[in-house]
């Protein structure tokens, strides 16, 4: 399991880079309600109201997490090869840790995201501008003017754009507010001993990755030259479960254009995810197990660090395929979409909001769900393409 070994390697590359990032700076300098003022290391998940931080600290946490997905992924994909009790242990804890790691990024994300749509649908100018936190701080830059038309706006626009401004400022105090609470986790979560004890755990992986008895069997029945373990059939079990996932997806209804039951649910007083989301969802983590699995195949994702991994895997598949690729950006953008119109139905929820702010909100939530049905007809118009691979 070579694979392993690399992506431990890469998490504990992070961690080092996350500590070197500031002065006298590391995942235990700060913890506690008032860890929010650290600087250095801890600053890469962005302080509200602060600088932008450093692109090398942003980098340093975007791989930790990536490497722990990926660890946590390849321990649920190739399970039976390895000491059931230490994955079991191990899959939740790094599930967390790039859960925490996330999701201050994922708010400020999502306000972006719907700033500019209300700016899109109204024409205002009159938002906050979002502030900038991990890799949209190269990328992200304040509401650009709206162009002039020619045009009278309809009444209906201009209902939209008196409710507009408000609606925008309600969900940036309430996602800032998100944001803000989920900074002072990730701070918390890196003095954590908890953080220290899957850091410890990773280190050990990077060495030795423990085998169950039939992983030790297959290593020791091994012939000299060859792969000690098989990884192809659980990899191939992987994408049977994603096949089989897809299958189940209404597809026939997504190739359409307009999906009316999408909006039954709208704003209704039920603050429960939307129903038809949930599988789609599902599809998304399949497809991630999927191309990890095919990573820990190819040695795709760590070059010469897993070369003496499976190397009598197929040919062919030392590419990477086109088709996931497209299916895999159309579930992120699902996933965007369908969280964006979910804050916008729990902003138009907040009591004693004026009409106008209700009605812009509305109108934000059934633009994001639009958004999804897009993204779920560019999945199946992607995944029904016949596989193209890039060498």
């Amino acid at each position: 399991m070579g694979y392993l070994r690399a992506q431990a390697t890469e998490f504990l590359r992070a961690l080092r880079r996350h500590r070197e990032s500031g002065p006298g700076a590391g995942p235990g300098t700060a913890t506690g309600p008032g860890a929010g003022t650290a600087t250095g290391a801890n600053g890469a998940f962005g302080e509200p109201g602060r600088a932008a931080p450093p692109a090398d600290d942003v980098d340093a946490a975007r791989a930790l997490r990536r490497a722990a997905r990926r660890i946590s992924g390849t321990l649920h994909t190739f399970q039976p090869l390895l000491d059931a009790g230490w994955a079991e242990e191990m899959r939740p804890e790094l599930a967390w840790l790039s859960g925490t790691l996330a999701l201050e990024h994922a708010y400020a994300s999502r306000l972006e995201r719907l700033l500019q749509a209300l700016h899109r649908l109204s024409g205002s100018t009159a938002f906050p501008a979002p502030r900038p936190v991990g890799r949209a701080t190269a990328t992200t830059t304040a509401v650009p003017p709206a162009a002039p038309t020619a045009h009278p706006a309809s009444a209906n626009r201009g209902n939209l754009t008196v409710g507009a401004a408000k609606a925008g400022a309600l969900l940036d105090r309430q996602l800032t507010l998100a944001r803000t609470r989920a900074h002072s986790t990730a701070l918390q979560a890196l003095g954590s001993s908890r953080f220290h004890a899957v850091a410890d755990k990773v280190a050990l992986l990077a060495s030795e990755v423990p085998l169950s008895n039939a992983g030790r069997r297959a290593a020791s029945a091994a012939a000299p030259g060859i792969a000690p373990v098989d990884l192809r059939p659980l990899a191939a079990a992987a994408q049977e479960r994603l096949t089989d996932a897809v299958a189940a997806l209404p597809l026939v209804t997504a190739g359409s254009p307009y999906n009316a039951e999408a909006l039954v649910h709208g704003l209704s007083p039920d603050p429960a995810p939307h129903p038809q989301d949930t599988p789609w969802h599902q599809v998304r983590l399949l497809l991630r197990l999927h191309r990890y699995a095919l990573e820990a195949l190819t040695g795709a994702d760590t070059g010469t660090a897993n070369a003496n991994a499976d190397a009598d895997a197929d040919a062919d598949a030392d590419s990477v395929d086109v088709r996931l690729l497209a299916a895999g950006e159309a579930l992120d953008r699902h996933r965007d979409a369908s969280e964006a119109a979910a804050a916008a139905a729990q902003a138009a929820r907040t009591p004693r909001i004026a009409p106008a702010t209700a009605y812009a909100l509305g109108v934000l939530h059934a633009d994001q769900r639009h958004e999804v049905e897009a993204a779920r007809y560019a999945f199946q118009h992607s995944w029904r393409k016949e596989p193209i691979r890039l060498s």
